[in-house]
């Protein structure tokens, strides 16, 4: 975890507001807003922006060791919360990781690894990519309502800055873990969907996933990419 020096959420505002985010590369803007969400959230040790696009996800900028573990974990696996917010565009909270049973083994990682509560923003799709912001506590309950309201306004700024990166895309790095096939991909941003929806884990989004398809006659995948599609709008 990293020693924080606070931020008045206006001083956050503003300096973000002076971020020339149509001039500077997507990542280096991104690291600068994932530093001033850890500074201006108290409740925040760590911070990091994910991106899900075709090829796979990526931490595209990060505040510490802690946060990229705990994506990394769930790229590997194909599930959690940072993927369910970028593949939903939606807010997930996780109050606290040693009750969750959505993502049970990505909640035991973040226990071990000293995060008790976590939350995720997702931000919209441009350039067939979206993305999460994500924030990570050593309390349980870290992040109350106030917070999120801050946390999401604070992610307006990395949605910004992906709206004016030219050429967005996933460049390929070495080690790190992509989802590499885009049916298993799809497979899995519909399954952290319905995960997010219906706090369930992610076995019983599966068998909803299943249902769905059985009842429409259709594939699972064919279902997964309308679930994704309708996402994404």
């Amino acid at each position: 975890m990293t020693d924080q020096q606070t931020l008045a959420s206006t001083e956050a505002f503003a300096v973000l507001d002076r971020l020339p985010v149509t001039e500077v590369p997507l990542d280096e803007a991104l690291a600068q807003i994932a530093e001033v969400t850890r500074r201006a959230v108290a409740a925040a040790e760590e911070v990091s922006v994910t991106l899900l696009g075709p090829a796979g996800a990526h931490t595209a900028a990060f505040t510490g060791k802690t946060a990229l573990e705990l994506d990394e974990w769930q790229y590997e696996h194909g599930h959690g919360p940072c993927l369910a917010a970028a593949a939903a565009t939606i807010t997930v909270s996780v109050p606290d990781t040693a009750g969750d049973s959505r993502w049970a083994e990505w909640a035991d990682s973040a226990v071990d690894a000293g995060v008790h509560s976590s939350l995720s923003i997702g931000l919209p799709l441009r350039n067939s990519i979206s993305g999460a912001l994500n924030l990570y506590a050593v309390r349980p309950t870290a992040f109350d309502e106030e917070t999120v309201v801050l946390a999401e306004t604070l992610a307006g700024y990395a949605a910004v800055a992906m709206a004016n990166a030219p050429g967005m895309h996933l460049p390929d790095a070495p080690g790190m873990p992509w989802a590499s096939l885009p049916d298993h991909l799809v497979l899995e941003q519909a399954r952290g969907i319905i995960m997010a929806e219906r706090h369930c884990a992610a076995d019983e989004a599966l068998k909803v996933l299943k249902q769905m398809a059985d009842e429409s006659r259709r594939t699972v995948h064919d279902v997964a990419a309308i679930l994704v599609a309708r996402a994404g709008r």
